[in-house]
């Protein structure tokens, strides 16, 4: 009776770099990277062709950022670098040296969850959950890119500065347009975003 492959869950947990996609063979090149994820200065080892998102989830052990079509096409993989939402499946995570990275699991402060998060519970933002970190992470954001006066093609008016109170049901759609919900919890998704746009 053969047995079952050990598990690399605790090897990531521990900080010890698992086998798999982030560990190479004789030919592959491995590379330290030095980033801060969610406020900790972390330093990994990975395949130069490493995604972010499988160094996050497979070096660091953050599962809440989900991997889904892997190629771009869907957002379940959002986070923040630097600020700015990424998709983590279409950057690698050797170019991301000395910088910080958030993930879902860095959104709560000190034991309380961020308002969208809140909001996404309050409204029932979610049915399955597979792309709700994706939608979290680019709904917080897209709020922060409507704060700073960014438009979108929804935007109506470009001859005026966008402001916060500018964001509409149709602004919130045509901005988180790149995050798909294959359970159709669109405008549940909406309404938590206007809640935490009023909490703002």
């Amino acid at each position: 009776m053969s047995k079952a492959p050990k598990s690399d869950y605790g090897k990531a947990a521990s900080g010890q770099p698992p086998s798999g996609p982030t560990r190479g063979g004789p030919n592959v090149e491995l590379v330290p990277v030095n980033l801060t994820v969610n406020g900790r200065a972390r330093t990994i080892t990975v395949e130069s062709r490493t995604t972010l998102l499988d160094a996050l989830r497979e070096s660091l052990a953050l599962t809440g950022t989900k991997k889904a079509c892997d190629r771009g096409e869907c957002g379940a993989c959002t986070v923040h670098i630097n600020g700015r939402r990424v998709l983590s499946c279409m950057t690698l995570a050797a170019m991301q040296e000395g910088k910080k990275i958030t993930t879902i699991e860095g959104l709560e402060q000190n034991g309380m969850l961020h308002p969208l998060q809140l909001a996404f519970i309050e409204h029932d933002g979610f049915q399955c959950g597979f792309c709700t970190s994706g939608q979290i992470m680019s709904g917080v954001a897209m709020i922060e890119e409507a704060k700073a006066g960014w438009p979108s093609a929804a935007t109506a008016d470009l001859r005026r500065p966008f402001r916060l109170a500018d964001l509409s049901r149709e602004e919130i759609q045509e901005r988180m347009s790149g995050n798909l919900c294959r359970c159709a919890c669109y405008p549940n998704i909406v309404d938590a975003v206007e809640k935490a746009v009023a909490r703002s």
